[in-house]
């Protein structure tokens, strides 16, 4: 699978952006695990929301809960990360990441685990203004 994430830009604080994580090579995301991870200037990278095969679980680091919502769309190959209320500390490169869990669709690793997932996108930069 190769992942692209997009919809990355400039906002003011307080503003909204809806990140996008298109999947290719595949005929479908229902086997894959997806996680959002972001890394700011300076900073290691770190886990931001993930979402199970099934879509029925749902991570999100303390960071985010309450203001990002992850979704996804199999059938488009596509998983979305709704950001609202925008803070300057959510500047960051956010990448997309998926793991292929054919076997269990509730597959749910610790959100800071990189090495859980083998497939990265290129990611998208998001900056936050005061």
């Amino acid at each position: 699978v190769q992942l692209q994430a997009f919809g990355g830009g400039l906002v003011r604080a307080e503003e909204s952006l809806r990140l996008s994580c298109t999947a290719s090579g595949v005929a479908g995301l229902d086997y894959y695990a997806i996680a959002w991870f972001r890394q700011a200037p300076g900073k290691e990278r770190e886990g931001v929301s993930f979402i199970s095969a099934n879509g029925r679980i749902t991570k999100y680091s303390d960071s985010v809960k309450g203001r990002f919502t992850i979704s996804r769309d199999n059938g488009k190959r596509e998983v979305y990360l709704q950001m609202d209320n925008l803070k300057p500390e959510d500047t960051a490169v956010y990448y997309c990441a998926a793991e292929w869990t054919p076997n269990s669709s509730t597959w749910s690793p610790d959100l800071q685990d990189t090495k859980a997932f083998r497939s990265w996108g290129q990611g998208t930069l998001v900056t936050v203004s005061s």
